[in-house]
């Protein structure tokens, strides 16, 4: 099986696709997590409190990089491959789309967008939350005080503005991988092929809006978040 899955093409492709859909569920959970922001900001702190330095939350962060760090990993050494075994067509498509895709040619360099945006989202919130509890710092807003954090953030335009450069790579990302996923275990057949691309552009558009309109909302009313909840503590 270890060898089927790292030196098979069809079984990296299996784990491309595994890993791929764990992460977009987890994506579309911080997508709803994050949504709470606007209808409750103390109950988005709830939930950052929540997911705070418990056991549960560290494992879960755990699995989570090392689904990262996986699906990087080969998505590199598969488009290697595929460069190696037909040059500059990247990826092979079992069903040919009206005219090849801009995503699919460049999901590598979309991969690394991501990976730099999910790096500067770690700077900007996890090592100011979980991290700042797993290290026991001392900070000026409790760590699970998301919600003024989230404010704070994007009350500077730049930061809007980055973070919504990095959504739109992450649509553009999904909307190929996500059907490409199904495609790797034979279902993006003329039949399945056009139900999977909209099933893709739909998830990539509600996961790009989702992040959108709260960072937004941020930007705009972030003076009235921060007041709102710049003094909030856990468990009152």
């Amino acid at each position: 099986m270890g060898c089927f899955l790292t030196n098979s093409s069809v079984g990296k492709k299996v784990v491309m696709s595994v890993t791929g859909c764990f992460l977009v569920l987890f994506i579309l959970f911080h997508m709803s997590m994050n949504l709470t922001m606007i209808f409750s900001r103390e109950g988005y702190n709830m939930v950052c409190e929540f997911l705070g330095a418990n056991w549960y939350a560290l494992a879960a962060t755990a699995v989570l990089a090392a689904g990262v760090f996986v699906h990087f990993v080969y998505a590199f050494i598969l488009t290697i491959d595929n460069y190696r075994a037909r040059g500059k067509q990247r990826y092979a498509v079992t069903v040919q789309e009206k005219g090849v895709s801009w995503s699919s040619k460049n999901m590598l360099v979309l991969g690394i967008i991501v990976i730099l945006g999910l790096g500067l989202h770690l700077v900007h919130f996890w090592s100011k939350m979980q991290l700042a509890e797993i290290m026991h710092l001392e900070t000026a807003i409790h760590p699970a005080n998301g919600a003024y954090l989230m404010a704070l953030t994007f009350s500077k335009w730049y930061n809007v503005v980055i973070y919504l450069v990095w959504f739109a790579a992450l649509w553009f990302h999904l909307t190929h991988g996500v059907w490409s996923m199904f495609q790797s275990v034979g279902m993006a057949n003329d039949t399945w092929y056009p139900r999977l691309k909209c099933t893709a552009n739909t998830i990539a558009t509600l996961i790009f809006l989702g992040f959108a309109v709260v960072a937004v909302l941020c930007f705009l009313k972030s003076p009235e978040y921060m007041a709102e909840v710049k003094y909030w503590t856990p468990g009152l």
